[in-house]
């Protein structure tokens, strides 16, 4: 975060002050530096949010990682009215069902030093739950003048900027949805500024019909409007950046989606001003609001905003004190889970398998997803003969995907990264054919497209909306019958939509631009990283994962975060054409890595939501590649119907039912386009576990845990495991916390109710409703049944088993996994022997493995 330069408190500006003439005088340039530095400030808080067509979970506070927890969750409830730790009466309900236990409350209160220096016991933790959530909410301008005698017969001030400010964002940023698009070219504030002129609604709504009157005194740029309008606030400079910020957090939907553009272009190298002028257009809303009320009241209002705002600082620490007890019960809520997750591992790591790699016929590699560990577990239990690896799901491959004949290219990697290389659609069969037919099934692919643009337009124009559906005749009803009967068909794949089917067998994802030297490079490096650089089995199989559903705006959030909420078909695909390339193993093999002539990998994707296993590539197998993927198949229809019975209770299904009558159930409703809940994602997700199988191997972790595969021995450098702690730690973190504050704060940083949505801008994000803030973050029905939430909010406990001065060498390395760790977002274990240990402030201590009772004896829980 940067921090403020030290200067005086500016003196407080006239109350009307008119807006300076072409920017005005020249301000201080040390002024004008404080300016800069909080208005920075205020925006480095802002999380990004990614679009609904590259979805991925992303932690709302990562840009506050810089401060514990409980400080955050001070701040966000004075600055914006939000809840960081879990609800009290949830809190309530779980201690009062006995999920957490007093022997829990007990331990949390043991391990956090601040509960000790305050003395607080049992008794005050139970007292606090029955006691209504303290208000510390600080006031805007435009709250504080919002004070007329018709106030609660209209919108409030708050509500109708935010929606004028919201539904400007929409058009200016929609790019898919609406046939017309304005002009961008000067830019989001000048945009915003245009429309509000000649906006006469906005003034009837707020209960100012001469609101047009106070316009005269909007600035014309952006930087105009931050100085004016903080000089004119008066506040202390030391406020500021807090001020600013919680003047974000009004419209945290859409500086979120700015922030990601923000993000995007620090990728590429380049800046994107967009977040700043969101900042300039809801600071000048009050100064236009200011504009409006020359009145006693409003100067009186004014006075009480700057002097609440002098108390910032007081406000904060009492609400930091106020949440203390939060704190505890958050950490006494993770106890349990801990507690019961320490028993399972210790019950099962202790001794490695005799089994050598002479026994094993096929290796499995999966995603870390939490979604792969009971699939994971029960091809174990089905064929002892085959041995799955963990592994991010983009599988190492820093690439954008390009589909054929368009120029949607997208990411298939973690958005922390941007793409380094270059996947296109090729079209190339087993055997080679006389001439390249890529670019008739190009053009075939665009001849199609330009009729279905053709189509769906016809339906755009107001005068076609009754026509429509006449002139669709049977086509449309047939549609209509989809959805009223849902059918049993497979996962279909968007990327071949319009590719005429005697081309879609034979179209493949490929590597493009890179020589032999950089696929080899690449193959060796992904190899290492995936442990499988020594004792390959016959057959590999790279399973990546992507999910099913119909009409549902966030159907890539089911998809794989690892491939930026693609699906990891493509990645899969790649990988195992490279590594089956006969050049570059050869070019391996120089290096040292020798992978056996026998040994073939395949590319094959897990549907996680109707646990099915498909096949990808099989034609171009050899014959005894292929054998070996028929004699899979009974293996795979027993442990996907494990997994479907066990996920059938959550789902409302019954999982005595007959076999085949369950996979049709499952796939009714990833074709209904009625159903919210076609499955529960990552809902659960509670450790990241970065070991060797055989720690793991027989735990039921109840698809709750991510699981990569990771040898110490095999790590001597501890590069693997630095990547490990950098990438995928963060990745599955972002993923913990954008669960746990859509649960703690689904108002706010959740999406709402799924059936009220409306689609942003194609793309963009969603309302719920017509209006309001662009929602981010999950909505309702991905975690909450109807009767109780199904995700339990806690914080990730990641489980490294690697020694702990290469664990602690990545901490000391990088500043942001210090921040995690020290600020109280995650939780770090590490295997010692046969014992875990757990990191607290800076050192490693016994984990409790056992409940205490009060006199001191010590009881299984």
């Amino acid at each position: 975060m940067n921090t403020l330069e030290s200067a005086l408190d500016t003196n407080p500006q006239p109350f009307l002050t008119p807006a300076p003439a072409h920017g005005g005088e020249p301000i201080d340039a040390a002024l004008a530096r404080a300016i800069e530095a909080a208005c920075a400030q205020a925006c480095e808080a802002i999380a990004p949010a990614w679009p609904l067509d590259r979805a991925i979970a992303v932690n709302p506070h990562w840009g506050r990682i810089g401060r514990p927890v409980r400080e955050v969750a001070a701040r966000m409830a004075v600055l914006g009215g939000i809840r960081v730790f879990p609800a009290r009466d949830y809190l309530r309900q779980a201690w009062d069902s006995g999920r957490v236990s007093e022997a829990d409350l007990k331990a949390a209160l043991r391990e956090l030093p601040a509960a000790q220096s305050a003395g607080l016991q049992v008794a005050d933790c139970l007292a606090a739950l029955r006691s209504p959530e303290p208000a510390h909410q600080l006031p805007l301008l435009i709250d504080v003048l919002d004070d007329d005698p018709d106030r609660h017969t209209r919108l409030s001030w708050r509500q109708a900027v935010t929606h004028q400010v919201s539904q400007t964002c929409a058009a200016y940023f929609d790019e898919h949805q609406a046939d017309w698009q304005p002009a961008q070219q000067q830019g989001l504030y000048a945009f915003w500024r245009d429309t509000l002129t000649h906006d006469h609604g906005i003034g009837l709504l707020m209960g100012l019909p001469h609101l047009s009157r106070a316009l005269h005194a909007l600035p014309a740029t952006r930087e105009d409007a931050e100085r004016w309008v903080l000089q004119r606030l008066g506040l202390p400079q030391a406020v500021w950046a807090d001020y600013l910020e919680s003047v974000l957090l009004t419209v945290n939907g859409w500086a979120s989606w700015c922030a990601y553009l923000g993000w995007q272009a620090r990728l590429e190298g380049r800046s994107d001003p967009h977040l700043r002028e969101l900042l300039a257009i809801r600071l000048a809303w009050g100064a236009i609001l200011l504009e409006c009320k020359d009145d006693d009241s409003a100067r009186r209002a004014f006075a009480n905003l700057q002097e609440e705002w002098r108390h910032d600082g007081e406000w904060l620490a009492r609400a930091s004190n106020d949440l203390l007890v939060d704190e505890v019960w958050q950490l006494a809520l993770e106890q349990g889970y801990q507690r019961a997750l320490a028993r399972k591992l210790q019950a099962v790591g202790g001794v490695q398998p005799v089994l050598g790699a002479e026994g094993i016929e096929v290796q499995a590699a999966f995603c870390i997803d939490v979604r792969s560990e009971p699939l994971r577990r029960a091809l174990e239990a089905a064929w002892p003969a085959i041995q799955t690896v963990g592994f991010a799901g983009f599988f190492g491959l820093p690439v954008a995907y390009t589909p054929l004949a368009t120029q949607a290219r997208r990411p298939q990697l973690p958005g922390l990264l941007a793409p380094a290389m270059e996947v296109q659609d090729l079209v190339r069969p087993a055997v080679p054919a006389r001439r390249d037919e890529t670019a008739d099934a190009a053009l075939a692919r665009r001849q199609r497209f330009a009729w279905s643009e053709q189509w769906a337009a016809s339906s755009r124009w107001p005068s076609a909306a009754y026509s429509f559906v006449e002139a669709a005749g049977l086509g449309y009803l047939s549609k209509l019958g989809e959805w009223l009967q849902p059918s049993t068909r497979e996962r279909e794949r968007g990327d071949q939509s319009g590719l005429p089917a005697r081309y879609r067998p034979v179209c493949r994802p490929m590597l493009v631009g890179l020589d032999l030297d950089a696929k080899v490079a690449l193959a060796q490096r992904v190899l290492h990283a995936m442990g499988l650089d020594h004792d390959l089995a016959p057959l590999v199989l790279l399973v990546g994962h992507g999910s099913q559903s119909a009409n549902n705006a966030h159907a890539a959030a089911l998809d794989c975060g690892a491939c930026c909420g693609q699906t990891g078909e493509v990645n899969a695909r790649v990988l195992a054409q490279l590594l089956n390339d006969p050049a570059v193993r050869a070019g391996l093999s120089a290096q040292g890595l020798v992978i056996p002539s026998a040994t073939v990998f395949v590319a094959a994707l897990h549907n996680t939501t109707t646990d099915e296993i498909e096949g990808h590539d099989l034609d171009l197998l050899p014959t005894q590649a292929r054998e070996r993927w028929a004699r899979l198949q009974p293996v795979f229809a027993q442990a996907c119907d494990q997994v479907r019975r066990e996920r059938a209770p959550l789902l409302g299904l019954d999982p005595g039912a007959a076999r085949d009558a369950l996979h049709e159930q499952l796939r009714r409703r990833a074709n209904d386009g009625a159903q919210t809940r076609p499955e529960w994602g990552l809902a659960g997700n509670a450790a990241f576990i970065i070991a060797p199988r055989w720690r793991t191997l027989g735990a039921v972790l109840d698809g709750r845990s991510f699981l990569h595969d990771y040898e110490a021995v095999r790590d001597a450098d501890g590069s693997v495991l630095e990547l490990l702690m950098t990438a995928p730690m963060l990745v599955t973190h972002w993923i913990n916390w954008q669960y746990h504050a859509s649960t703690c704060e689904p108002k706010r940083l959740g999406s709402g109710n799924k059936v009220l949505h409306n689609v942003v801008g194609g793309t963009l994000g969603v309302f719920e409703g017509n209006g309001g803030d662009l929602r981010i973050g999950l909505s309702e029905q991905s975690l909450h049944d109807g009767q109780r939430w199904v995700h339990e909010p806690l914080r990730l406990t990641v489980v490294i088993d690697a020694p702990g001065s290469a664990i602690e060498a990545v901490i000391g390395k990088h500043a942001v996994v210090r921040q995690l760790l020290d600020n109280g977002w995650l939780h770090l274990w590490r295997y010692d022997g046969d014992q875990l240990l757990r990191y607290a402030s800076g050192r490693w201590q016994e984990l409790e493995t056992e409940c205490r009772a009060t006199e001191g004896k010590a009881l299984p829980c």
